[in-house]
């Protein structure tokens, strides 16, 4: 195999800042240029033609076409585009009709497989139709399917013989496993755009990958616990990440840290109680497991029903922190043991533990639905809830979130611009 491709896509809407980030990434070490389609989208064919003017390096358009082939290749290819990208799910003769004008203005075809029931025999289906190159492109809702992007990467490429490229969240370790397992091209997107250096980002995958083509060594791909990859990213994003990610979601309604500067990320153990009935909630220590949430709806908050001695109980267990829609007391000892309660409400006296209440139930606490299994995100912004079937994508789009914030804010830092003049705030504003 020759030395694997580097692809950086330019998955933004600004071309002014996609141009700069492109120059970037082309100094960090990428080859190939991919006008992605939030930008084509934006910014329309210009986007392309301004790429292709000032680098004068491959430059893909990922039109993702799925209809007119014929017409969206040909304004792709007069527009600077070597390579255009449509889907794997058009019809063959929308296949065929592109390829047909790829030919006739001097372009080639890449096919994208995102959302394709049957990846292998369809790759073996589009090489036969002749397009040059097949992207495994695997979503995030694919892999909530449980759909590993590295295996199904390994079945296409040793299936066929034109360059097959990946795409889907790469980082340089999963880019170098790609190419160990087969990919010509490497298509990284956001771990290069968003990163506070671009330059740096980019060599970082560039090395990784020329690293893994020039030992040959095949990856071992290892059964991936989703439980531990969702912890691990929640613990890299904040509450506003979160919110942001969720379309701009509420937190918990006055739920407030007892202990300042902690966080809480784990699966919610739901308990419903009455005020001042400490039974439930104390009971609910012992069905939590390690890094577990104790989540308390509590019906007022005039008596407390979590106080120091339940408090170290939890710790003995490493369960992760306490939520509470309530009452709390020993509020002093807490803070002193430095573990993570959350709080409607500071009271001196404590209820009778009478035994009232149901333990994993469905409950509203802060005006917010959680179930048990849900995920629980707590900081000094609140306590934000993500519903068990989500978590995995909630938690990869609050990441992309956190690595956008980066890239303004090192834009804001570095280069002395502003907020709005990074955004182009008054372009997007709503027309009226």
């Amino acid at each position: 195999m020759d030395k694997p491709i580097l692809q950086v896509a330019l998955d933004l809407v600004e071309l002014k800042r996609a141009v700069e980030i492109a120059g970037e990434a082309l100094e960090g070490g990428a080859d190939w240029l991919e006008v992605g389609t939030p930008l084509i989208k934006s910014e329309g064919m210009d986007s392309i033609r301004e790429i292709k003017k000032r680098f004068r390096v491959k430059t893909l358009a990922d039109m993702k076409t799925i209809d007119t082939g014929n017409v969206e290749v040909e304004m792709a290819a007069k527009s600077g585009a070597d390579i255009v990208i449509i889907l794997a799910l058009s019809d063959n003769s929308t296949i065929q009709e592109a390829i047909r004008a790829a030919r006739k203005y001097g372009s080639e075809i890449m096919v994208d497989m995102i959302n394709v029931p049957d990846p292998v025999e369809r790759a073996k289906e589009l090489e036969e139709l002749g397009v040059d190159y097949i992207n495994v492109h695997v979503g995030i809702d694919q892999q909530m399917k449980g759909m590993d992007p590295l295996e199904i990467l390994s079945s296409v490429a040793n299936e066929v013989s034109i360059p097959v490229a990946a795409a889907g969240g790469l980082d340089a370790e999963k880019a170098a496993n790609c190419v160990s397992l087969g990919a010509s091209i490497v298509i990284v997107g956001s771990n290069i755009t968003k990163s506070r250096n671009v330059v740096e980002s980019a060599r970082k995958v560039r090395a990784a990958v020329d690293n893994a083509w020039k030992s040959g060594k095949k990856v071992e791909l290892r059964k991936r616990e989703l439980d531990e990859e969702i912890r691990k990213i929640l613990m890299r994003v904040s509450t506003p990440n979160i919110s942001d990610a969720m379309h701009r979601a509420r937190a918990m309604r006055d739920v407030h840290p007892v202990v300042r500067g902690k966080k809480i990320v784990g699966k919610a153990v739901t308990v419903s109680a009455f005020d001042g009935d400490w039974a439930k909630p104390v009971e609910a220590i012992d069905v939590a497991g390690k890094g577990d949430v104790i989540v308390i709806k509590v019906s007022g908050d005039n008596a407390a029903v979590w106080g120091e001695l339940a408090t170290r109980s939890c710790i003995n267990k490493g369960i992760e922190g306490v939520i509470i829609d309530g009452a709390v007391r020993d509020v002093d000892d807490i803070r002193e043991l430095g573990y993570p309660i959350f709080a409607k409400r500071e009271v001196p006296n404590a209820g009778e533990p009478k035994g009232f209440g149901e333990i994993n139930v469905k409950v509203e606490c802060g005006g917010i639905e959680v179930n048990p299994g849900d995920w629980i995100v707590a900081d000094d912004n609140g306590v934000m809830v993500i519903p068990k079937e989500r978590a995995y994508e909630i938690a990869r789009r609050a990441l992309e979130v956190k690595k956008h914030e980066e890239r303004i804010r090192g834009e804001i830092e570095d280069k002395g611009r502003t907020l709005a003049e990074i955004v182009e705030l008054y372009k997007w504003e709503k027309v009226q």
